[in-house]
């Protein structure tokens, strides 16, 4: 799937060479035309608000949950949501790749969760464990300050170790104070195809905690304003809890 983490490669190769095959066939489009391939436009684990903003944000509005998807939810939930997507803005000064702040509310959000359960598309209810619990951060520093915050209650991994997997609760953590504070190129932090990975390992609830200086990016590309819109619209599109 071009539009998640490519895998790592090594040595030069010619332009073009490090594309995949699905990638040529694609040649720049977002999702495989009818013409050129099938798209597989069902997807058996995101509730249907989380698909809903996933497709819209990363597939062309191609994408949609499977109807029993909608019987995930969280029981109890997190701040007042058992099911969906919930953006929490936390404000931070002068951090770069490590927010204790950010941490800190991820570790309250982990306890809350605590005893809970949740069901899953069959209507199956079943205990929250840790396992179930995935939190995401796009640099190393911030899931070692978040390991440290939550003591092993749930799995903490930048995005990178989680493509692939899945959990009831995911919780994403951008750690970065400001544009200004990344310690690596924008294009890093705000790379789409992290917060698509990020995001669509959740069955029942998406979070993303960020600092809300994040969404006022001083846009220098077209590209640039492409990577900060998908950012803007799960603020809009979402339900916000004050940090």
């Amino acid at each position: 799937d071009p539009n998640q983490l490519p895998q790592v490669t090594q040595g030069t190769h010619p332009d073009g060479a490090e594309a995949s095959a699905l990638e040529h066939v694609l040649n720049g489009e977002t999702t495989i035309p009818p013409d050129r391939g099938l798209f597989l436009e069902t997807t058996w684990r995101l509730h249907p608000t989380i698909a809903s903003f996933i497709s819209e944000a990363f597939y062309e509005s191609r994408l949609e949950a499977e109807g029993s998807t909608a019987s995930q939810r969280v029981q109890g939930g997190l701040r007042g949501i058992e099911s969906g997507l919930l953006f929490i803005p936390v404000d931070h000064a002068g951090n770069g790749n490590r927010s204790p702040e950010e941490a800190a509310i991820v570790a309250e959000l982990v306890r809350s969760l605590r005893g809970r359960s949740w069901t899953n598309r069959h209507g199956q209810v079943q205990a929250l464990t840790p396992d179930d619990i995935l939190v995401v951060a796009p640099y190393n520093a911030q899931v070692a300050e978040i390991q440290r915050a939550t003591a092993g209650a749930c799995r903490v991994g930048t995005v990178d170790k989680f493509q692939g997997q899945e959990g009831a609760v995911v919780i994403y953590s951008m750690a970065t104070s400001s544009p200004e504070d990344a310690p690596r190129q924008c294009e890093f932090l705000y790379s789409g195809n992290r917060l698509n990975v990020a995001i669509s390992r959740a069955r029942c609830i998406g979070v993303l905690i960020a600092s809300p200086s994040l969404l006022w990016l001083p846009c220098r590309t077209p590209e640039q304003m492409r990577l900060v819109n998908a950012f803007w619209r799960f603020a809009e599109v979402v339900e916000t809890a004050a940090g």
